[in-house]
């Protein structure tokens, strides 16, 4: 199984809640990732290796599956993957789980099959021991060929680790259902499994057996609030699309240059982070690189360099308390121009090495997506 064939298909899904995974069906026209990954959202932010940052609507959810589907980014022109619909899958069998975990970039988690159409919760899993992880959710399995043969949705531990994939043949059912029914937007019933469409629901209730039940086109738009708006509000004063960088409720990822920057708040102790991850150290002679960090940090205003493992990190800390529109923006410019401008030198004149970082929001113009930064 070659990975390089799986990347172009594979994308990360960013919400103002959480991060998962998804994967492009090209013949379908649809993204397919898991329900509690866009749960409460109408529209999600996605990225991928050969497009840069979308925001697409949601446009089927199915609780009791665990599915959801998203419309394909605008001008997608890239590889898509392709369902295992003949080749018959076997206990024993080896299995591959793709997937961002932890807002990494493509990780291959491998293992073996353990047992087929195993009934939990009264729908049929298939159980392997890939090891997945937060961020795994909604991503492909996939056979030794490269094609899905399911979608991850959950890991147990007992004696040990058993990954939860949704087989294929339930997922090619699901899709069946949407397509056939021309619906722009539907949810299918938890309780009854009739779909239902925006003209045949009423007060969020199905119209088959009365359970409750929501569109993804009924979800009010997220806004944030607090000291989460006032962040929001900085970064589209300094020219960042908010809705593109969130990452999470209080966490936002930027790009200036070269320089990936981390913004992060914490509400119980009111501290904000702002992380840069610069490089790697060199292989040897650390001597003058540590030389000039020590200087840099006698210079910098508001700023702090540090070691964390095998990396360089500029970053900066302030309270909540003291954070308003013009302290921020000052504040995060020199975070974000720093950041630029020291990662080039610490890899051009003292031997350090890049930082292999995922794809993050880089500052727009307004020509580019003017309803972004309003």
């Amino acid at each position: 199984m070659r990975e390089s064939l799986l990347k172009n298909g594979i994308i990360q899904i960013a919400t103002p809640h959480s991060t998962g995974t998804g994967f492009i069906l090209g013949k379908e026209g649809l993204i397919i990732t898991n329900e509690h990954v866009v749960r409460d959202n109408r529209e999600v932010v996605v990225y991928g290796f050969n497009f840069r940052q979308q925001i697409v609507p949601v446009v089927y959810l199915d609780e009791k599956y665990d599915l959801a589907f998203l419309a394909i980014p605008e001008g997608f022109e890239g590889t898509t993957l392709t369902l295992e619909e003949e080749e018959a899958i076997a206990v024993d069998d080896p299995i591959y789980a793709v997937g961002h975990p932890y807002g990494a970039d493509f990780v291959v988690q491998t293992g073996n099959i353990t047992d087929l159409a195993q009934i939990n919760y009264g729908i049929p899993f298939i159980h392997h021991t890939a090891m997945l992880s937060p961020g795994f959710s909604g991503g492909p399995l996939v056979n030794e060929a490269g094609k899905v043969i399911g979608v991850n949705t959950f890991l147990t531990r007992k004696d040990e680790f058993i990954g939860f994939t949704l087989p294929t043949d339930r997922l090619i059912q699901q899709i069946k259902g949407f397509k056939n029914s021309k619906m722009p937007v539907a949810a299918l019933c938890g309780n009854c499994e009739l779909l239902v469409s925006e003209i045949s629901i009423e007060a969020h209730r199905c119209p088959g057996c009365n359970h409750s039940i929501q569109l993804a086109s009924a979800i009010k738009p997220y806004q944030p609030a607090g000291m989460a708006l006032t962040i929001e509000q900085l970064l589209t004063r300094l020219g960042y699309a908010a809705k593109l960088a969130r990452r999470g409720v209080n966490n936002w990822d930027i790009v200036k240059g070269s320089a990936h920057i981390n913004i992060s708040y914490y509400e119980k102790s009111g501290l904000i982070i702002g992380d840069s991850y610069l490089c790697h150290l060199p292989t040897q002679d650390f001597s003058p690189l540590y030389q000039f960090l020590l200087r840099q940090n006698y210079q910098l205003e508001g700023l702090t360099l540090s070691i964390k493992g095998n990396a360089v990190v500029l970053s900066l800390l302030i309270y909540d308390r003291y954070l308003n529109l013009n302290t921020g923006s000052r504040l995060f410019e020199h975070l974000f121009k720093t950041a630029d401008d020291l990662d080039n030198i610490l890899i051009e004149q003292y031997g350090a090495s890049w930082i292999k970082e995922p794809p993050t929001i880089e500052k727009i113009e307004e020509d580019d997506f003017p309803e972004l930064l309003k």
